[in-house]
């Protein structure tokens, strides 16, 4: 005779019922993070555009303050991948016509102060919510709207870079430039994605001067 499990209930037991409380389609945050150069715009580009193919409407939202790429109404990549986009400097710009869309996809969420409120009225309200964002500054401290979505959100990814020093994982950003501004806009002539090791090497600063 073959040993039964303990505690557990025999096949021909019958398992209880309960009625379950069915809701209607629910809103959800999905947060991607990670360094810069991590692929986090790329990904929320093939995301939305699966949605798109879906037949669901898209929202994408972008940084005012971001201009690297593109001035136009769009969000682009470092490889230039581009989908449109609509330029705001905070989230409520959009409280208006956000409920006129299923998908919103926001990227560089790290640059809106009101990003936790506006993403957690937005998921509540049916729809699904898309964030593109740095998880931490140069000095590897949260960024608090970003971060304080974590326990907000259905899904988190986070993505690694390659490190610019080694050609490791790299899951940290470092600034070549002497600046302590937490918001500096740049590409790679300013930041570098390192991995733990590498962060903590000197490095040359573009004036030239050592800097750790």
């Amino acid at each position: 005779m073959s040993p039964s499990c303990v505690g557990l209930p025999s096949c021909s037991a019958k398992m209880p019922t309960r009625s379950l409380r069915r809701h209607a389609p629910q809103g959800e945050l999905q947060l991607i993070i990670g360094p810069m150069f991590s692929g986090k715009t790329t990904e929320l580009i093939r995301r939305m555009r699966r949605f798109h193919h879906a037949q669901l409407k898209c929202l994408v939202v972008r940084a005012v303050i971001d201009e690297r790429y593109t001035k136009d109404d769009l969000v682009s990549t470092h490889d230039k991948q581009m989908i449109p986009a609509t330029p705001v400097r905070r989230l409520a710009e959009v409280n208006d016509v956000f409920r006129q869309y299923d998908v919103i996809g926001i990227d560089e969420g790290h640059f809106y102060p009101d990003l936790d409120a506006f993403c957690d009225m937005a998921a509540d309200e049916g729809k699904i919510v898309i964030v593109a964002a740095l998880d931490g500054t140069f000095e590897r401290k949260p960024f608090p709207q970003v971060c304080g979505l974590v326990p907000q959100a259905e899904s988190v990814t986070k993505l690694s870079a390659v490190c610019a020093v080694c050609g490791t994982d790299a899951a940290f950003t470092r600034r070549l430039v002497n600046s302590t501004a937490i918001e500096l806009v740049g590409g790679s002539e300013m930041y570098q994605p390192v991995c733990r090791a590498c962060f903590t090497l000197p490095q040359k600063a573009e004036d030239g001067a050592e800097s750790s």
